[in-house]
């Protein structure tokens, strides 16, 4: 294919196969774990993170990264001081990243094309050091993620429960949030900030729509990921489309195709089920008059 000509087109399918495959497997469990806006409070934050790197003449990509994973730990700690209003910890933590990402933007007025692709996303944008770093994170979640997949799995449904089943559920979910945070840091260059969300949530919505089980519904979501993203990235290139649109659109489709599927599925089989048992009672009625 022309597309893979270009060696900055390989290195964005290269960036987009390892995102793709560990994003969709985080957005599982953030959706179990009802944080799906996580991802969007992380962005935001990894921008401030690019703005202060950018300011203080440091690498963007790396500043952004670290300012993600202590925005992570923020909202974590934050979360078990408000317990019974879930949300309010995500509200601050997003308020201020953007605050602080406004406010650093507006110190250095030549930032807005550097800008512009941690906003939407770029295929050239992906540098061979954001790779080695998206490959460090996917190596790392996988493991984390096969190591720990039990105890995640208990505290992903109750931590309270999995606290009893002793399960180390504070420092548990500290790791997890710093995984949460670098994966969101690490997806930016692919989707942008304001699409990083769509990446990790629609798989995970549609896997978790349509599978029958936790394993399915992880590969499920791992699929969809990776052909979203590639798919996503070769519309993008064919058609010069921003690539984190046209992959969050892309992955919608796939979202509101399955859900359509799984309900005409469920219909058919409700009418069928209803057939067979109009047929089973009417045999029924036609032995009863033959006998009397």
């Amino acid at each position: 294919m022309a597309v893979f000509e270009y060696e900055f087109m390989q290195r964005a399918f290269w960036a987009g196969g390892l995102i793709g495959f560990i994003a969709p497997i985080l957005g599982v469990y953030l959706m179990l774990r009802r944080q799906v806006l996580m991802a969007d409070t992380l962005s935001h934050v990894s921008l401030a993170g690019v703005a202060l790197g950018s300011i203080m003449n440091l690498n963007p990509v790396l500043s952004g990264f670290a300012v993600a994973i202590i925005g992570a730990l923020l909202v974590e700690q934050l979360r078990r001081s408000y317990r019974t209003y879930s949300e309010v910890p995500v509200a601050i933590i997003m308020t201020s990243g953007l605050a602080l990402a406004v406010v650093l933007m507006s110190l250095k007025m030549n930032l807005s094309k550097t800008f512009s692709s941690y906003l939407f996303g770029s295929i050239v944008a992906v540098s061979n050091i954001q790779l080695w770093m998206m490959a460090g994170v996917c190596l790392i979640g996988l493991t984390f993620f096969f190591v720990l997949r039990r105890p995640l799995y208990n505290l992903a449904f109750d931590e309270e429960t999995a606290s009893i089943g002793g399960v180390q559920v504070k420092g548990l979910s500290f790791a997890f949030a710093i995984l949460t945070g670098m994966t969101v840091a690490s997806a930016m260059p692919i989707v942008g900030v304001l699409l990083v969300s769509a990446l990790i949530v629609l798989p995970a919505a549609l896997a978790l729509r349509v599978a029958r089980n936790f394993a399915a519904a992880i590969v499920i979501a791992i699929i969809t990921g990776l052909t979203g993203i590639f798919s996503g990235l070769t519309a993008s290139y064919q058609w010069n489309t921003p690539p984190g649109g046209t992959i969050a659109l892309i992955l919608l489709l796939f979202l509101l195709t399955g859900i359509s599927a799984k309900k005409l599925i469920s219909l058919y089989n409700r009418k069928r089920h209803r057939a067979v048992k109009q047929q089973q009672t009417a045999t029924l009625y036609i032995h009863s008059k033959s006998n009397t």
